[in-house]
């Protein structure tokens, strides 16, 4: 447990994952207040940044409140996958902060990345990936990470040698994702394949899939020897996880967040996603993280309704706060 990136130390390890429509600078920010030591952005396409596409840009764009953030970039061909590298290494806008890492999509499963040859279909080709990562290090001083899958499918689990190939060719850190592509999200996270990985190479690996709670965190580092692990959807809607894995981590007792807190974070993330992109764009995608804050609550379904109707900041908060009093009384 405890892991070095490049000039950054880290206690624990402990990574809020990429996630396409969801790893945004309001849930990067929730989620450093309650301890996640680092970030990765939303995947960005590298052949959009070499073109200069201006809505890529400002999702690369890393505030300095944000902390310790790595840039995601996605893409087959080594040479634009360098220069968005390399675009990418310095502030996206000026005020904003310079990403701690380059990291390399080479995990995503979803099918039009796939189908393109992107994402997760680049585990075909070891060599391709080798590649990659020594064409992207050429190009930039940050170190370069990368995020992988078990395999394609389970008649291809070849996590190992393409850590192996990443490694070779200059990557400071692999984050495994312990499923296959076939498997995209279904079923239960192969753990082997993480340590299989973490033995076969002399950089740190991060732990990927399944951690919903503290307990799940200590049990994959046990078991894998991770050197520490990335919570993705069992954060969504739920910063206190990492809360509660620091507790666990350091033998020191855990209290779940009450209902006032639960509230307050919802509509902080709500509100700093609003400034970011307007309530337009920000109310319709926070509306699962929301009724994902309010899991519990009586008349669950009827809130949710409520808020997959709601237009603006002021409407989801006024929702919100009546359901916290009627929770309440």
């Amino acid at each position: 447990m405890g892991m070095l990136l490049g000039d950054n130390e880290f206690k624990y390890g402990l990574m809020l994952a990429p996630m396409a429509g969801f790893s945004d600078r309001a849930m990067r920010l929730v989620a450093r207040e309650h301890g996640a030591e680092w970030s990765v952005t939303e995947m960005v396409s590298a052949k959009a940044t070499v073109f200069g596409d201006k809505k890529t840009r400002i999702l690369a764009k890393i505030h300095p409140d944000e902390g310790r953030v790595a840039l995601q970039i996605f893409g087959k061909e080594p040479d634009v996958m360098a220069r968005a590298a390399e675009i990418l290494s310095r502030p996206a806008i000026e005020g904003c902060s310079a990403p701690i890492a380059i990291d390399i999509n080479m995990g995503c499963p979803v099918n039009k990345i796939f189908s393109n040859g992107e994402g997760s279909a680049l585990m075909r080709d070891p060599e391709l990936i080798h590649s990659i990562v020594a064409s992207v290090k050429g190009a930039t001083d940050l170190p370069v990470t990368v995020k992988i899958r078990a395999g394609i499918d389970r008649e291809h689990v070849n996590a190992v040698e393409c850590a192996i190939a990443a490694e070779d060719a200059g990557a400071s850190l692999i984050c495994v994702h312990g499923r296959t592509r076939s498997e995209m999200y279904s079923g239960s996270v192969d753990r082997e394949i993480i340590k299989n990985v973490k033995n076969s190479v002399h950089i740190p690996v991060i732990a990927n899939g399944d951690i919903t709670s503290g307990a799940d965190a200590v049990d994959m580092l046990r078991y894998t020897g991770a050197d520490g692990v990335a919570v993705g959807r069992g954060a969504v809607g739920n910063p206190f996880i990492f809360d509660e894995i620091r507790a666990a981590l350091s033998g020191e007792p855990y209290s779940e967040p009450t209902l006032t807190e639960r509230v307050d974070c919802a509509l902080k993330q709500l509100k700093e996603a609003s400034l970011d992109k307007g309530e337009k764009i920000a109310v319709p995608e926070a509306r699962k993280q929301i009724a994902l804050y309010l899991k519990g609550f009586r008349g669950a379904a009827h809130i949710r309704a409520l808020i997959n109707t709601a237009t603006s900041y002021s409407e989801v908060e006024s929702i919100i706060l009546t359901a916290m009093r009627d929770e309440m009384d």
